[in-house]
């Protein structure tokens, strides 16, 4: 069959050749014809109505005696017998322009049953409410197309659909979210006629192994589509193919766990090709090139690994290639020079994202001349775009996002039919000029922006330059384009997307730039020097984002339209009170962070209308007052920091009502009272940070019974008072807990190696955890985007007494453990050489005894120790990382330790040089005793070194005369040697002169 040369052309051929089918049986219109309709058939049809429910009326013209003039009702011109019924409902969306719900629901009578000639049912696109497919329907033998998609059936697909032989087009395509029960296909087999198919959606694992034997027996199928189907298998190969005329094979979203199989490319009349989304494997067979009409080719989202080279060169006619995400490996030189050695190319779409090719783009790129959509994000190609990246004049589209490319061709300018170029996350670096823009008149979409935030890519267009394009959609972050404000923008009157992010701009938003009057979706003009008062004339359109953070803005907070619902203006020199009306002048806002500014005086009330609130971020300003009770019809609100202000009261019990709620953070407030037990209702949260306040009582135990996904907790800095609670020892995902800084009695408890949290050694879960200050090191730090790597477990400067608990040294994953200013007893667990990653170890100003266990010289990440002010005795290790602990205050104030870096000399320290030796004499956390058996056991080892290697040796040649006579032999050859080799050195050699 000569194929179509689009895949909308061969659409067009098959609905072409359906048509001609059921013109045979189907009439156009009855509208000017006599006959009228069958009176058992219209009584069918009225019964069938009654079971539906219409709340458009979309059914209101079935009345009267003519069912033939009914609408969705077609009649043959010549019995008069209904032979079509379409019913599908045209919006997608169920609704129409004026908002009416069109669906039709309810209950499919049985009585069509009575419609003999019915050749044509449609009701796809309806709402049946997940019901079975009624088996009736497999009675209507003379139906030649069934079309139930979209019309949210589930259960099983009914065998009887087996009975329908003539049936030619079947679509019951599932994209709702009933689920389905597990159907099997042998129903299938007799379908002979069958040339659609489509049954995505539907659980057909009952058949995943038999599905393709069984597709197979259609031999006149022109377009298959099973996708979503739960398949799991996919033979290699068939003995035999029937479904040779197969058009269209969609066979995406399944679990194949195979490779690309041989009788696939026996499909000669293949035009589109679709295995995305499985878990295809292996490189692509050599048989490929078989397909020498396939126009579209998709094998994205699978595991395909190897590489491209090999066969690609013959698909001249291949208009569609679809790789994405796989596991493709290899130079895209190799890809690349194949796909261009044919003198014609008629490849439009290249589509080979998320993959691992690797190299630079080739020259060869550009001898692909019909391209028009390049798509190549996420791999790791290089170096620069290739110059003849211009000669493609068809391309409209290119994405090559999230790769390592350096360097932009001014040949890219060349391109007057594009109109979306993105080239965003790679490592841009040089000189942007007009050249590089000149002639992309039709360009509407603008992305370009780097991996990281270090700008090495600079703008350096002419003032009085005009661009040839309107813009719609222009993203530009970490590139140079000021200091001034760029005024090639005076004349992008359609931007309705604007992204200006840590683009070195010293300037303030020019005049011109307001009397564009955009209406905008998005402003982001963060992380630059813009200064002045942010003007109250910008325009935005319906679920706006608006960034301004981190510049210099000044004067009031600026209040706008409606219309946003993200509003960033954290860092800038905003003063005076948040706006009293704010809720209800923007009350659709969802994300609010006016942090890091000068704002005062009280919260305002209005901010609880603010009912979709998710988060609310009004840290680090001067802020005063109570928090307001506003809290109830939050639900949505999962982020609430308001810390470093100078709120005071108490924590509103309405608190608790925020069942969202992760991120709790009040810190650095002068808030008091007890911490209302209503916030255990708040299950889900992360993060709880109530310190550097005057909260007094217990430690609320029940936050180690209702928090259970609490990574951290941090309540340092307050008046707490009473025993840690043991219900602590739940929190199992917890990584940071600070309890120092109050007034806590009793003892660490021992089932503190239950947080597990702290000592597991699978990889760390990368999270949003915000920012948190931390005390390591000996300083107060600041951590954010690594705060997930931060392990801490800080208790000092309380009133706690007993041991160290030896429990403790299970948290192998401690980075920071701080025990110092508490009344603690006892030895320094000798297993403490188990906190393996630990950096801070402070247990300075207790009344802990005894020596420093040498297991602690095996930790080599310890760079922060102190032991100060404590009862320690014996030598300071000198071993290891002690080397480098040569500080003398990490020691002091312990009088019984000795040694360096400590002017006290430890008893005996004349008589030996090694301090080794030493560290024998004067002990460990092991005591004396392991000091003895350690020093006998190298005693015995030199006693038994030394019998092994002298009578070895000796003893043989003492007692067996002929390896004594060999021995000596050797020793007088290796002596003749020796001798001669010197003289030869050192005698000069007779010349011919002195012969």
């Amino acid at each position: 069959m000569k194929h179509s040369s689009t895949f909308i052309n061969g659409k067009c051929l098959f609905i072409f050749l359906c048509g001609i089918l059921f013109l045979s049986k189907i009439s156009f219109s009855i509208g000017d014809l006599d006959v009228t309709c069958i009176d058992a058939e219209r009584k069918a049809l009225v019964k069938f109505k009654q079971g539906l429910e219409d709340p458009a009326g979309r059914l209101s013209s079935w009345v009267g005696d003519d069912c033939c003039r009914w609408e969705g009702v077609s009649c043959n011109n010549r019995t008069g017998r209904v032979v079509k019924l379409n019913l599908r409902n045209l919006y997608s969306d169920s609704l129409d322009g004026d908002g009416t719900v069109q669906i039709l629901s309810g209950k499919i009578d049985p009585s069509l049953i009575v419609l003999k000639d019915l050749n044509y049912l449609d009701l796809s696109m309806n709402d049946f409410g997940g019901s079975q497919i009624p088996t009736f329907i497999g009675s209507l033998q003379s139906l030649r197309y069934l079309n139930l998609s979209g019309a949210s059936f589930g259960g099983t697909i009914p065998p009887s659909l087996g009975n329908l032989s003539r049936l030619v087009y079947l679509d019951l395509n599932k994209d709702d979210q009933f689920e389905s029960t597990k159907s099997s296909l042998q129903w299938l087999s007799s379908l002979s006629s069958l040339k659609y198919l489509h049954l995505g959606g539907w659980d057909l694992s009952l058949s995943a192994t038999d599905w393709l034997q069984t597709v197979n027996r259609l031999p006149s199928l022109l377009e298959l589509h099973l996708t979503f189907c739960q398949l799991s298998n996919l033979p290699f190969t068939l003995p035999s193919l029937n479904f040779t005329s197969l058009m269209v094979l969609d066979l995406s979203n399944n679990g194949f766990n195979s490779t690309i199989p041989d009788w696939l490319f026996n499909l000669e009349s293949l035009v589109y090709l679709d295995l995305n989304s499985n878990n295809l494997y292996g490189p692509l067979p050599d048989k490929i090139a078989n397909l020498a009409s396939l126009e579209k080719l998709d094998f994205s989202l699978n595991s395909i690994e190897g590489q491209l080279s090999k066969n690609l060169g013959k698909l001249c006619n291949l208009q569609s290639l679809k790789l994405s995400q796989n596991r493709i490996t290899g130079e895209i030189t190799d890809v690349l020079d194949s796909l261009s050695r044919c003198s014609r190319s008629s490849l439009e779409t290249l589509n080979l994202g998320y993959n691992e090719l690797t190299g630079n783009l080739p020259n060869s790129l550009g001898y692909l001349k019909s391209l028009r959509y390049l798509q190549m994000p996420n791999n790791l190609f290089q170096g620069s775009l290739p110059d003849s990246i211009g000669n493609l004049t068809s391309l409209e589209q290119i994405s090559l996002s999230y790769n390592k490319l350096s360097g932009i061709t001014k040949s890219l300018g060349q391109l007057s039919k594009l109109t979306v170029l993105d080239i965003s996350e790679n490592i841009w670096e040089g000189v942007i000029t007009e050249t590089h823009l000149t002639n992309l008149s039709s360009l509407k979409e603008l992305t370009m922006d780097k991996a990281s935030p270090n700008i090495s890519l600079v703008f350096n267009i002419s003032s009085d330059w005009i661009p040839p394009f309107k813009l719609t959609y222009l993203l530009i972050r970490s590139c140079q384009l000021g200091p001034k404000f760029p005024t090639w923008l005076k004349n992008q009157s359609d931007l309705n997307f604007v992204v200006l992010n840590n683009a070195m701009i010293s300037d303030t938003i020019p005049t011109w730039f307001l009397n564009l009057d955009l209406q905008l979706n998005k402003l982001d003009i963060a992380y630059n020097q813009l200064s002045g008062r942010v003007p109250n004339s910008f325009r935005f359109n319906n679920d706006c984002t608006v960034d301004l953070s981190t510049n210099r803005y000044q004067g009031p907070l600026p209040l706008w339209s409606s219309n946003i619902t993200m509003l960033y203006l954290r860092d800038n020199k905003f003063s005076g009170p948040i706006p009293p009306n704010i809720g209800e002048v923007m009350p659709l806002l969802t994300d609010l962070d006016i942090s890091q500014n000068s704002l005062s005086g009280s919260i305002p009330l209005s901010i609880g209308n603010l009912t979709g609130l998710t988060t609310l971020v009004i840290s680090n300003n001067e802020l005063s007052g109570q928090i307001p009770h506003f809290w109830e019809d939050k639900q949505f609100l999962y982020i609430v920091d308001m810390s470093n202000n100078s709120l005071s009261g108490t924590i509103p019990t309405t608190m608790g009502s925020l069942s969202f709620l992760e991120f709790l953070i009040l810190s650095n407030n002068k808030l008091s009272g007890e911490v209302p037990s209503s916030l255990k209702n708040c299950t889900n949260m992360v993060s709880l940070d109530l310190g550097d306040n005057r909260f007094t009582g217990k430690l609320p135990a029940w936050i180690g019974e209702s928090m259970h996904n609490l990574l951290i907790l941090r309540l340092r800095s307050n008046s707490f008072s009473g025993n840690i609670p043991r219900q602590f020892c739940g929190l199992s995902k917890l990584h940071i807990m600070d309890l120092s800084h109050n007034h806590l009695t009793g003892h660490i408890p021992h089932c503190i190696s239950n947080l597990s949290g702290l000592k597991s050694e699978g990889i760390e879960e990368i999270t949003y955890q915000g920012k948190l200050k931390v005390v390591a090191k000996g300083r107060v730090l600041l951590y954010y985007s690594t705060l997930y790597l931060f392990n801490s477990f800080d208790l000092s400067n309380n009133n706690l007494s007993g041991a160290i608990p030896l429990e403790l040294t299970d948290l192998i994953k401690l980075g920071t453990l701080n025990l110092s200013m508490n009344h603690l007893t006892g030895q320094i667990p000798s297993s403490i050489g188990n906190l393996e990653w630990i950096e801070t170890l402070d247990i300075s100003m207790n009344q802990i005894s005894g020596t420093i266990p040498l297991s602690m010289t095996s930790l080599t990440f310890l760079n922060h120790l102190n032991l100060s002010y404590n009862n320690l005795s014996g030598k300071i290790p000198t071993t290891n990382q002690f080397l480098t602990l040569d500080d003398p205050s990490i020691y002091q104030g312990n009088a019984g330790l000795c040694g360096k870096p400590l002017l006290t000399e430890c008893p005996g320290s004349g008589q030996t040089t090694s301090g080794d030796n030493e560290e024998d004499r004067h002990g460990d956390g092991d005591g004396d005793g392991g000091n003895k058996f350690e020093k006998l056991g190298f005693i015995i080892s030199i006693v038994f070194g030394f019998f092994v290697g002298f009578w070895g040796v000796c003893g043989t040649l003492i007692i067996k005369r002929s390896w004594r006579i060999a021995y000596f032999e050797f020793v007088d050859r290796v002596k003749d040697i020796c001798s001669s080799m010197i003289r030869r050195m050192f005698v000069p050699k007779k010349q011919p002169w002195m012969l």
